[in-house]
């Protein structure tokens, strides 16, 4: 993915920074639309994965919605001009405030995770003679087998509505005129690999579609969220996620009912791979079991490693600008400047005899990278900078 010139420009740039491919963004963007428009579904970037103005920009010209999980992310893509009609806004805590921001934006649907929450967004829409469209998010108690603090979709976790309360909820409906069903919301998960998990989120919902049609409510739109899966051990060897086998799993096995429209919440799979947070060495610091490589880059910067224990791919890229040369490899324990020990990227590294000054970039980054970034430690918010820059 990086050539010499890259590599040199890298070299001339202070670090941190995260480097953004634009053109892979937009190889994805492309097999996206490629695919999820053979079966006509619509799909919505989650905002929340990355924010950033550019690949917002890039995003929205390929006539992709908008799915936000707070007001300031409705109102990001509302500044960036995503089509009002296009935005969908979920999340268990919306705030009064952040519903009258949707409210007066006209936006597509508020994904309702909450009884109390639909009252809520009644009363708001009463007071603004409105009508608010909104889709039930229900908890489909389906495992995605994945890391527990990114795993959705079980009755254990904090959001959606129980399927034992749907008999509540559609009483509730009755005397919220303020209210417009038009949709089913689920979300199981994220980084979902095991694509059976998708599945059996189908044949959950097709239960769960039977059970409205039994009491003779229409449902316009399925949305099923999003939690598609990428390689972080071998980014170049896969670069895209296997959006074929995605949309036609759901294309299998979801039960479409006559002018329904089916949508999906994609992030991670559309912004990881173009995203590399780029540092460099500070310091090579022999330990008494392990050696480590300290970088100026720390959990400031990429946040998963330290949250998840998450995997990224470590490369000492100043190593493979030397050519013709038979590289000793070592290992490291690939640490941050932060105060804490959590401060880690990755343990017993095995890198090419690294020094101090040498560039190391951390793949996969472009997606809960610069987003989940803080100012700990009084750290400086690091820059972007784009291919073709």
């Amino acid at each position: 993915m990086f050539n010499k010139e890259i590599i040199h420009k890298f070299n001339s740039t202070p670090t941190p920074f995260y480097y953004y491919d634009l053109e892979v963004l937009k190889q994805t963007l492309q097999l996206v639309k490629t695919e999820s428009e053979k079966y006509n579904f619509i799909v919505h970037y989650a905002l929340k994965a990355n924010a950033n103005n550019e690949i917002l920009n890039v995003i929205k010209s390929f006539h992709i919605g908008a799915d936000c999980v707070s007001g300031n992310e409705v109102k990001k893509a509302v500044e960036c001009k995503f089509d009002s009609k296009d935005i969908v806004f979920a999340g268990v805590g919306k705030s009064d405030q952040e519903i009258n921001y949707a409210l007066d934006h006209s936006i597509f649907c508020f994904n309702c995770e909450s009884l109390q929450e639909m009252e809520v967004i009644n009363q708001l829409a009463f007071a603004k003679n409105k009508t608010a469209n909104i889709a039930l998010r229900i908890n489909p108690n389906v495992n995605a087998n994945t890391h527990k603090y990114i795993t959705t979709g079980l009755e254990e976790n904090k959001f959606g509505i129980n399927v034992w309360e749907l008999d509540a909820v559609a009483e509730a409906l009755k005397t919220l005129p303020n209210l417009k069903l038009i949709g089913l919301h689920f979300h199981i998960g994220s980084q979902i690999t095991d694509l059976s998990a998708f599945k059996s989120l189908c044949l959950k919902v097709n239960e769960i579609q039977h059970w409205f049609s039994s009491h003779h409510i229409n449902i316009e739109n399925i949305n099923v969220g999003g939690g598609l899966g990428v390689d972080y051990h071998e980014p170049d060897t896969h670069r895209f996620a296997d959006f074929k086998t995605y949309f036609q799993l759901f294309n299998d096995f979801l039960e479409i009912l006559p002018g329904q429209k089916v949508h999906f919440e994609l992030g991670r799979a559309l912004v990881a791979q173009c995203g590399t947070l780029i540092s460099r060495v500070l310091y090579v610091k022999k330990g008494m079991n392990t050696n480590f490589a300290i970088l100026d880059a720390g959990m400031t910067e990429l946040l998963r490693p330290a949250l998840y224990q998450a995997y990224h791919k470590i490369e000492n890229l100043s190593r493979l600008e030397i050519p013709n040369i038979k590289l000793h490899m070592q290992k490291y324990d690939v640490v941050g400047p932060i105060c804490e020990s959590a401060d880690c990227f990755g343990k017993a590294v095995s890198l090419p005899e690294t020094s101090r000054g040498d560039i190391i970039a951390l793949r996969t980054a472009g997606a809960y990278g610069e987003v989940m970034s803080s100012a700990y430690n009084l750290r400086d918010k690091v820059k972007a900078i784009y291919s073709g820059d």
